[in-house]
This record gives structure tokens, C-alpha cells and sequence, in this order.
């Protein structure tokens, strides 16, 4: 693999293989807000993003599923928050302008860098 087709594989492969393990943490969210424990629920969907910001589609995916929970919610700094993270999801991931560890939501800059929790950063690792 080499150049702009080997990158372009690399990124589907990693998004194929990335998907579950990103959907599994949002089906957990879901059943944690179905219990009533909205900051575990919205704890999934930060993890959720730290697995996904690698894939566009996967990033887009997530922040759409944290502007669905801002406006369940009537979070409007949320809401506001994450339109404007969805327009950089879907234009910044392919070309790599993602902070890594991010964990996506408004309530820290766009911009910021995280550690990516040892769990989560074996997962990426583990996605070619």
C-alpha cells in the first residue's frame, strides 16, 4: 500500500473494524439513559468518540448521536456545541485535524487534546 489509495484502505479498514466497538458504547449509553443515569449515558458517548474521531464516518456518527442527546435533553449549549463539532467531524477527520483523546462533548474546546484511556487506546491499537 502506497499513497493516497493505501491511506484511503487504512482509513476504511480502521473504520471497519472500529464500528463495533464504537457501537457497543453507544448501546450503552442508550441503556444507561433508559436507566436514568444521564452522566453515564453521556460518559458512553464520550467514549464512544474517543474510539470513533479516527473514522469520519464513525466521528460523524457519534456527534450526531450527542446532538440527538442535547436536544432530548433541551441542552442548548449542547445542541449549539455539537453542530458545530458535526460541521469539523465531517471536514477535518479525513485530512487528520482530530485532537486525539478528545472526548467530543461542548463542555470542553474542540481543539484539546486528552490522554485516550488505556482501555480504549488497546481497542484502536487492536484496528488496523
Amino acid at each position: 500500500m502506497n499513497g493516497a489509495s493505501g491511506r484511503f484502505r487504512r482509513w476504511r479498514d480502521f473504520a471497519r473494524h472500529i464500528r463495533p466497538s464504537v457501537s457497543a458504547e453507544l448501546a450503552a449509553a442508550d441503556a444507561a439513559e433508559r436507566a436514568g443515569d444521564l452522566a453515564r449515558a453521556y460518559a458512553h458517548l464520550e467514549r464512544a468518540h474517543v474510539l470513533g474521531q479516527g473514522s469520519t464516518r464513525e466521528h460523524v456518527r457519534v456527534h450526531l448521536r450527542m446532538l440527538k442527546w442535547g436536544l432530548r435533553h433541551r441542552d442548548r449549549r449542547e445542541v449549539r456545541g455539537q453542530m458545530l463539532r458535526l460541521v469539523g467531524a465531517a471536514t477535518k477527520t479525513a485530512v487528520g485535524l482530530v485532537p486525539t483523546g478528545n472526548t467530543g462533548g461542548s463542555n470542553i474546546s474542540p481543539f484539546r487534546r486528552l490522554p485516550v484511556p488505556a482501555d480504549l487506546q488497546a481497542i484502536i491499537d487492536a484496528a488496523p
